[in-house]
Parts: structure tokens; sequence; C-alpha cells
């Protein structure tokens, strides 16, 4: 059975999709510790990111930088945050979450906003993007 990040790169479920590659697929979380956290996955569906493969494994970390910067633009926060949990979703995923503070990236924080604040955030970071 495919990950819901499967599903979400074959566009099975919708997302606030940012970035896509050729190995990877970058979309917003759709339950942010802050506005703009967002997720880089791998288009292959690997659980535990010590078995990525290459070029997979270093195509996200490409990402980030690439995406990072846009996000860090886009929200004016003083550094992006990453984590690697690995504990929701059996689909390895690198989390980005813009932060001013090392309190900023709780994820007890994490809460739905409303699609236009969700829609508002993604057009700002593709803007950042080009």
């Amino acid at each position: 059975m495919s990950s819901i990040f499967t599903k979400i790169i074959k566009g099975e479920i919708p997302s606030y999709k940012l970035y896509e590659d050729e190995y990877t697929f970058a979309f917003l979380d759709i339950r942010p510790v802050n506005p703009g956290h967002s997720l880089i996955v791998p288009k292959i569906e690997v659980d535990y990111f010590l078995d990525v493969p290459e070029p997979y494994y270093s195509s996200v970390f490409k990402t980030a930088k690439i995406l990072g910067k846009a996000i860090q633009e886009a929200t004016k926060c003083n550094r992006i945050a990453t984590v690697i949990a690995g504990w929701e979703v059996p689909h390895f995923h690198y989390h980005l979450i813009p932060a001013n503070s090392l309190s900023d990236i709780d994820f007890r924080k994490a809460k739905s906003l409303p699609k236009e604040e969700m829609e508002e955030i993604q057009a700002k970071i593709i803007s950042f993007l080009s």
C-alpha cells in the first residue's frame, strides 16, 4: 500500500506543492509548526533515511538548499530549522521549518491553517524560487 506521500507525489491526494524535480517533491505541511513549514520527500517510497539510495538522498538536500532560501525570504525568519523525525509516515521526509528561535520548532505547536493562508504562503514561497 502506498504511503500518503506517494499518493501526493502521484497527484492522488491534493497538496500545496512548492517544488518538484526528477528525484524530489516538496510541499507545505498541512499542520505547520509555523507558516511556511514544508516537507521534502524523495520520489521513491523508502521509510528510513539511512536506506534512501543515491541520487534521491543527495537530491533531498539539494532541494532543501533551494527551497530553504525561498522559505526564508518569504517568511522573513532568521533561520530554517530542519528535522528528520521519521515517525509519522513510513516515507522519508525532511522538515524545513521557518524559525526565529529554538522554541519555534516545537511540534506541539502544529496546527492547521485556513486554506487561504496556505495558498498565500505557497504563492509567496514559489515567487522566491524563480
